[in-house]
């Protein structure tokens, strides 16, 4: 089975998700992204890109308990699943590969 490349959105997401250990909802995933890239995202985009994963089965998602503070909804949390790590794992492979010898400063060539 061929497998799709992660694009750079999906890689952040799932990586950021597996950072928070099961513990990420959207604002967390969100503000993780931010706070290890500098890059803000948008809650539209953000909840795109975990469908998306969610469909590819790259993720999972649960239901919290409802809260009074959020009007009696329920956050909804997500975790990489076996799949999404394994993926993960290629994603970084086929990166470390590519870099390997070269200068992470970008040095012109030659």
């Amino acid at each position: 089975m061929t497998r799709t490349a992660l694009g750079e959105i999906e890689h952040l997401v799932l990586v950021a998700v597996l950072r928070l250990g099961g513990d990420g909802y959207g604002v967390a995933i969100i503000d993780e992204v931010a706070t290890q890239t500098g890059r803000e995202m948008s809650q539209a985009r953000a909840y795109l890109v975990l469908q998306r994963l969610e469909r590819k089965g790259l993720v999972e998602s649960r239901l919290g308990d409802s809260e009074p503070v959020r009007g009696g909804r329920a956050k909804r949390y997500f975790r990489v699943t076996t799949a999404g790590e394994e993926r993960l794992r290629d994603s970084a492979a086929a990166l470390f590969s590519i870099w390997k010898g070269l200068d992470p400063d970008l040095p012109g060539r030659g």
